[in-house]
């Protein structure tokens, strides 16, 4: 298995069961996948932050504000691995309630990677809404 496919197989597996769970209310799974070294940003749909204090203070609002997620998919479009860093582009589609809402929307997202220890852990994220 080459590192493209291994990276795959962690962005189809560890990180979308993150990001599901996020959409459920646990934040803890998407912090667990993100990278304790700075410099570590998001460039959010909804908030921005930079630095571990805002990432942990950024994750935890938002699982304070989904529940009960029904569907989220990730139809990854572009990706590579280059040594250890790596990156995906993609669309994120989402069902869920947000502040009790119910709502369906979609994200564009692009995540920076590096491995660390062995690990693959996210650095950054953009993601901003799709207007239909």
């Amino acid at each position: 298995m080459t590192d493209r496919d291994e990276f795959r197989a962690w962005v189809e597996g560890a990180l979308y069961d993150a990001e599901f769970a996020l959409h459920n209310g646990d934040a803890a799974p998407r912090r667990a996948l993100w990278s304790r070294n700075e410099p570590v940003s998001v460039l959010g749909a909804w908030r921005n932050a930079h630095g571990q204090q805002e990432i942990d203070e950024l994750f935890i609002s938002l699982g304070a504000s989904f529940s009960d997620c029904t569907s989220y998919t990730f139809d990854l479009q572009a990706f590579d691995v280059v040594g250890d860093m790596a990156y995906t582009a993609g669309l994120e589609h989402t069902s869920a309630s947000v502040d009790g809402q119910p709502r369906t929307y979609t994200l564009r997202a692009t995540q920076v990677y590096r491995r660390e220890a062995g690990q693959w852990r996210v650095a950054h994220r953009h993601g901003d809404t799709v207007n239909d």
